[in-house]
């Protein structure tokens, strides 16, 4: 079995409940080769850390840039919280060193790997706030993630929610979204729209706004928030 030790001496911090740590780091194809092994896959614990990262960063945002609009801070915000951000910051603290893989998920090195590590980050993030709290989450996310958003600000790293999510889509799934109006209402100089944003034929979210532009990127936002991209 892994020493985890070692991650909580590299990282400077100690689980009070060890099986909270190690469950972070549990793929669901480690249980397949390992049905009685005494703990559950990481899933539930990366569904947790994804509300609790998305919260902490969403507050320092908003603190730290008052005059910001939420247009520009949603775009920080997944620039900061996306797949291959998440997965960076999990290859610099040497998450992939105690990642519990079935022997076939441990020889890819891709695509797959990748977004293992992203998950594993939040499901991480999940167990360190079940054992520590709000406070720790917040000094652990501060010290390794957003030390990042610098270098994403001075490189305009950050891009809209409309070409986020085309992107993410394009990569994960293949298709390239659309988007259609599904209501609009009111005279022309203020009219209001309904546009959703569908992968095929799958409506994944609708957005609200006073042009469609507006609404487009408003579907996009939730269309993000509603995929984990």
């Amino acid at each position: 079995m892994i020493d985890f030790s070692s991650l909580e001496k590299k990282l400077k911090i100690k689980f009070k409940k060890k099986d909270l740590l190690i469950q972070a780091f549990i793929h669901r194809s480690f249980l397949n080769e390992n049905p009685d092994f005494h703990l559950a896959h990481n899933e539930r614990l990366e569904f947790l850390g994804d509300a609790v990262l998305e919260l902490i960063v969403t507050e320092y945002l908003f603190l730290k840039y008052p005059k910001k609009s939420e247009g520009e801070l949603t775009g920080w915000r997944a620039a900061l919280v996306n797949a291959d951000m998440l997965a960076q910051i999990s290859q610099e603290v040497g998450f992939n060193e105690f990642l519990l893989l079935s022997k076939g998920e441990s020889k890819e090195l891709g695509k797959a790997r990748h977004y293992i590590l992203a998950n594993t980050f939040e499901a991480f993030v999940g167990s360190l706030y079940l054992d520590k709290g709000y406070d720790t989450c917040q000094k652990f996310i501060n010290k390794y993630l957003i030390k990042e958003l610098p270098r994403i600000l001075e490189g305009h790293l950050f891009k809209d929610s409309k070409s986020l999510f085309q992107e993410q889509a394009q990569e994960r799934v293949g298709v390239t979204p659309t988007y259609r109006i599904i209501k609009d209402w009111g005279p022309d100089h203020a009219k209001h729209f309904v546009i959703g944003v569908f992968l095929k034929e799958e409506l994944v979210a609708e957005g609200t706004g006073s042009s469609k532009q507006e609404a487009e990127v408003a579907a996009a936002q939730k269309a993000l928030a509603i995929k984990k991209w």
